[in-house]
């Protein structure tokens, strides 16, 4: 599993493996709290990693919603919906990071 997290994450994953286990298991954990389907909770986290202002978290969600089926109108709809809550600097950064996995080889058009 480590080869699949970014260097950081999988460093510590490889140094403190029991950390890692329980953080795993805390968001396991997590999950089952409450009626949310893992599409909700996709498209919640990614929600969380841009107003968090997480440029590596909005990329890692984007392309775990990418691989869970997530369509590309509905990973940018999460950051147009900043516009309101977070304001239009939010918004803008979210949907360009959105925008860096959707389509890594353009220049960012906002």
């Amino acid at each position: 599993m480590t080869d699949e997290l970014p260097a950081g994450a999988g460093e510590l994953a490889e140094e403190f493996p029991d950390i890692w286990d329980h953080y795993c298991d805390l968001g396991e954990a997590c999950a089952a709290a409450g009626p949310l389907t893992p599409r909700e909770r996709r498209l919640v986290k990614l929600a969380f990693a841009i107003g968090s202002g997480s440029e590596g978290a909005t990329h890692s969600h984007t392309r775990r919603g990418l691989d869970d089926g997530i369509s590309e109108e509905a990973l940018r709809q999460v950051a147009l919906l900043a516009v309101t809550t977070l304001g239009m600097p939010r918004a803008v950064a979210g949907l360009t990071w959105i925008e860096d996995i959707l389509n890594p080889d353009e220049d960012d058009d906002y």
